[in-house]
């Protein structure tokens, strides 16, 4: 696919989602701990925990665990017991957990509100609507951000996490997602969540019509002040003193540097 069409598709799979993961609800207080997600971009019920963390404005260290994946399916099987996902690892409290639902459950009642998810026959319309979101991810060589593409040498890991500024329900976000997870890359997801309706649209289109404050969240500030820009996704990489905007862009950066 074209990056638009490619963009175009997951904006749909976002609309079925009602763009669940794109504005902060609630904002939760920032734990000492980097919590660790073992994820697969893929899966449907990854994505309900990765829209509950967006909408609490959560970062977490996202350790991906796509099919055939060698690097993070061993660890997370040692620490659950099974190779099961997604598993949230909150070394704040000592908790290890399974189940979307129940994890939503525990960020929402320690982080944010205390809420719970929706259960009976609304969580089986929110699942459902999920799943539907993530088939339409397929490409030709299968659904994006499910399993291992590139077979990455053991010399080329990144000796610390990437960083990528996203939502879950940004497209172009996305995009860059799936590859960091086919790449079994490390990565902290700095959560950049809308903070108010002037947010909502392209920067483009936004900044000239609104002309408001950009750093309405925590991220996004932290954007407007280092970048003089908000928008997403922006990837930084350590490692190469790399940094820059725009998905095609950093998908080119992310194989050319990583992908065997």
């Amino acid at each position: 696919m074209t990056p638009l069409v490619d963009a175009f598709v997951n904006s749909l799979a976002s609309s079925l989602r009602g763009w669940r993961g794109t504005q902060v609800r609630h904002r939760a207080w920032q734990p000492e701990h980097l919590l660790r997600l073992y994820d697969i971009e893929a899966c449907p019920y990854c994505r309900l925990v990765r829209e509950t963390l967006t909408e609490l404005d959560l970062d977490v260290l996202i350790l991906p665990c796509p099919a055939r994946g060698q690097r993070f399916r061993p660890q997370a099987a040692a620490l659950g017991g099974k190779a099961q996902f997604p598993l949230l690892v909150d070394d704040n409290s000592g908790r290890v957990l399974y189940e979307s639902a129940d994890i939503v459950d525990y960020l929402r009642q320690r982080y944010g509100r205390r809420d719970r998810s929706w259960r009976g026959l609304l969580r089986v319309l929110t699942v459902m609507s999920s799943s539907v979101a993530s088939v339409l991810a397929l490409k030709p060589y299968g659904i994006a951000g499910s399993r291992v593409r590139h077979a990455r040498p053991v010399e080329r890991d990144p000796r610390e996490p990437l960083e990528l500024f996203s939502f879950e329900s940004s497209p172009f976000s996305k995009r860059v997602r799936e590859r960091l997870c086919e790449l079994e890359l490390p990565y902290r997801l700095r959560n950049t969540g809308k903070g108010h309706w002037r947010d909502l649209g392209p920067p483009s289109f936004r900044d000239r019509l609104f002309k408001g404050e950009m750093g309405t969240t925590r991220n996004r500030q932290w954007l407007a002040q280092n970048t003089g820009r908000v928008q997403v996704p922006y990837l930084m990489d350590i490692n190469h003193e790399a940094a820059m905007y725009e998905s095609q862009d950093i998908l080119r950066y992310l194989d050319s540097t990583y992908a065997g």
